[in-house]
């Protein structure tokens, strides 16, 4: 993960990267949110090995913890394979994401986090994978897919201010990437970019696997367009 804007290091290692470095903790790792919880209280039980309790405390505290959660549930999980629609309509798979994103911040706060941020869905239903594979014979942005995206973020927004009464002497926020997103798809020569319909290896169509996942993501040039546009506009303001 890039995060040369927040003024730490270039790179976030994964925390289960086998060449993770102890020196690395002080300033963070990436924590895939399938082991989330675990992890971070083994990645707490190291830090306080390496540098105290006190600091320990104090990194969980002032540190600002990203949380991106629900584009492959809404994307891929309820869309591509279709697994989700046995069991839920949008409204209620939406309900289900929410509950399950505000209990995680809930969890956060009792391990010690102190400044939460939570991502908004993007435009799911303009990923190259998701036009493919939904998207019919134009292949254009899905309605579907964003309008259900634009229903969680909605709900997302309201329940994490609703979280933030319950939270003392903490602070979460709610982050948009929906609309710059869509802006710069929409958008791209206005960014320096030429092509936002496609990914840039492979076909550009469907791929998403280890090494050529640009069929879901966007690259790393519209990553740090949209980081300097975010980090400005709620990291700054709201934490620092």
């Amino acid at each position: 993960m890039n995060v040369k804007e927040l003024g730490t290091k270039e790179l976030l290692p994964s925390y289960r990267d086998p060449n993770l470095q102890l020196k690395d903790l002080p300033t963070g790792s990436a924590i895939p949110l399938s082991k989330q919880l675990l992890d971070l209280k083994q990645y707490t039980g190291k830090l306080k090995e390496l540098v105290g309790e006190e600091r320990t405390n104090f990194t969980l505290a002032n540190g600002v913890t990203f949380v991106v959660a629900s584009s492959n549930d809404i994307g891929t999980n309820y869309f591509v394979t279709g697994l989700r629609r046995w069991d839920y309509d949008i409204p209620s798979y939406t309900d289900f994401l929410v509950k399950s994103a505000s209990n995680f911040v809930k969890e956060l706060y009792g391990l010690g986090v102190r400044r939460i941020s939570v991502f908004s869905a993007p435009p799911l239903g303009c990923v190259p994978a998701v036009r493919t594979l939904v998207g019919g014979l134009r292949k254009g942005c899905v309605y579907e897919p964003n309008e259900a995206a634009k229903s969680f973020n909605a709900k997302l927004s309201a329940e994490l201010g609703n979280r933030n009464n319950t939270v003392p002497h903490s602070r979460v926020v709610y982050i948009d990437v929906y609309n710059p997103l869509l802006h710069l798809i929409e958008n791209p020569k206005k960014y320096g970019l030429e092509i936002a319909d496609k990914g840039c290896c492979g076909t550009g169509t469907v791929e998403v696997v280890l090494l050529c996942n640009q069929c879901y993501h966007p690259t790393e040039k519209a990553y740090k367009i949209l980081a300097n546009q975010l980090l400005g506009k709620y990291v700054n303001n709201s934490f620092l």
